[in-house]
């Protein structure tokens, strides 16, 4: 008899401005794990301090104080080369930053749940390849073993359909109904238009901003508060690091009491001077009401990609610590002609959709729901650069549209253009604009050992392959007698190599033991 415990397996929430961590406990439920301080959530926040690598709740803290030393949300910057500030005339990629975050909360849970590497993390829907591919780098980075990258929305949508009693065993029946799900958190924004059924969730279709979330509607009263100081004493408070770094804290204080009272204030302390700054919830939806129209349209657009209408909609999810502002819920209720689901914390939900996610992955809990089928579906148009035969200029040819499910494989056939051709350059795009500058540059593959002798127009066919977790695999296949067939990860210019990602995790969970 094997007496070694299970390991658990886990699902996280790796959030712009706080990250959450959950499992699926001994009786079958999704909970939280508490981290070493006693919350249910982490502030994704690092502090260089000399030799001391310091995340979650005092990094918090130390942004009123010490702002240069802090490296805050790098969710925002995954999928570059390096964070945009320096730490000790050090600069370190996102993907580093992100790895401590995650190894703390690996760290922390582990004394709750026991040891385990194992985790579904999530990103939102509207994540493209390269950023995808950085967050797994993240996770392998923070020790741990990425099962799964899933959309949060729909982490959200399996974390709501266990609630309703559809992840189970009981084999009842029930008519699949549409949901919405709209996720504003602190740095993204997502919807996405799901058909959840028992034991299925499959994605419609997904839009997003990958710039926009509630540090936006902190910034607005930040520049508000800072003009009003600047308009009474002629100096910018934010031109220091401590006025500033106590700014951020208070006006992000000051709009979480303005979701439950009608007015608020900040008082901005600068040198020798401070000034109180009155806002009332009326100012504050009147100053961020572009913001929220950003959020208006998105939606109008991704129920018209869904082929939907608002009378199709049977739930509104909310999801994400954004959402509990009452303009979102207004504008919602407005639109959709019924009040939005509260019934999920939003800060929770994406974390324990996750967690269900692994729980199935790995087989653990067979005894209290069985394996749902999810459904995603890419969230933007995938393509190669060619050249036009009659122009010789450069255009994007689409090889897997936006909003196709996954997983899904798609080839297109092109020619090569002159006698003898040595190599082959396959650049991979993705966007929905047929310029190849005004698309993003997910990577590039080289070909370069063909056969001595190509005749002109020989063909070349190109195979993307999409998986379910929006990772890319691509086949290139060399026409001929040869039929020659060459397999390649793409390569990403501002992706870590295979030695970096070793050597940062052993640097990360070597420093954190």
């Amino acid at each position: 008899m094997n007496d070694t415990p299970i390991k658990p397996a886990v699902g996280i929430d790796l959030g712009t401005t706080f990250s959450v961590i959950a499992h699926v406990n001994d009786v079958g439920r999704p909970e939280t794990i508490p981290n070493a301080e006693g919350d249910l959530l982490t502030p994704s926040v690092i502090l260089f301090d000399e030799d001391e690598v310091i995340v979650g709740r005092e990094a918090a803290k130390a942004k009123a104080t010490e702002l240069e030393k802090i490296a805050d949300c790098p969710k925002r910057q995954i999928g570059n080369q390096v964070y945009d500030k320096v730490f000790g005339d050090r600069r370190y990629p996102p993907e580093a930053l992100q790895g401590w975050i995650l190894n703390k909360l690996k760290r922390d849970a582990a004394r709750v749940a026991g040891d385990f590497d194992e985790a579904v993390i999530t990103v939102p829907a509207y994540f493209d390849e390269v950023r995808r591919k950085s967050t797994q780098d993240s996770g392998f980075i923070g020790g741990l073993n990425v099962l799964d990258i899933i959309n949060e929305p729909t982490a959200a949508a399996v974390a709501y359909g266990y609630q309703a009693g559809w992840i189970d065993l009981t084999g009842k029946v029930a008519e699949p109904i549409n949901v919405l799900v709209y996720d504003l958190g602190g740095g993204t924004f997502d919807v996405t238009v799901m058909e959840v059924g028992v034991n299925r969730f499959r994605t419609i279709a997904t839009d997003g901003d990958m710039r926009l979330g509630g540090q936006d509607w902190d910034q607005r009263l930040i520049d508000h508060v800072a003009k009003n100081f600047k308009d009474n004493y002629g100096i910018d408070p934010t031109e220091d690091s401590t006025a500033l770094g106590k700014l951020l804290r208070d006006c992000k204080d000051a709009k979480e009491t303005l979701s439950s009272r009608s007015k608020a204030s900040v008082e901005c302390v600068f040198g020798s001077s401070s000034i109180k700054t009155d806002i009332s919830r009326e100012m504050f939806e009147d100053m961020t009401l572009d913001l929220l129209d950003r959020t208006d349209f998105t939606v109008r657009q991704t129920l018209k990609a869904a082929k939907l209408a608002w009378t199709d909609i049977d739930k509104v999810i909310l999801v994400g610590g954004s959402t509990r502002m009452p303009a979102v819920r207004e504008m919602l209720t407005s639109l959709s002609g019924q009040q939005p689901d509260t019934t999920l914390s939003p800060d929770e939900a994406v974390a324990h959709g996750a967690a269900l996610r692994a729980a199935m992955l790995s087989n653990r809990h067979s005894n209290a729901f069985a394996p749902s089928e999810i459904k995603n579906v890419n969230s933007h148009t995938l393509g190669v650069v060619a050249n036009e035969v009659e122009t010789g200029i450069a255009k994007v040819v689409p090889l897997i549209p936006r909003n196709t499910p996954l997983p899904v494989v798609a080839r297109r056939v092109f020619k090569t253009h002159r006698k003898n051709q040595e190599s082959i350059l396959v650049q991979i795009v993705e966007g929905e604009n047929n310029t190849p500058e005004d698309c993003s540059q997910l990577g590039r593959c080289a070909i370069w050992d063909l056969p001595d002798t190509l005749d002109v127009g020989t063909l070349i066919e190109v195979r993307f392959a999409y998986e379910e977790n929006g990772r890319l695999k691509i086949k290139v296949k060399v026409g001929g007698t040869t039929q020659k067939a060459f397999r390649y990860e793409i390569q990403r210019p501002n992706s870590l190599t295979t030695e970096q990602l070793e050597s940062w995790r052993e640097y990360i969970c070597e420093t954190d033991e």
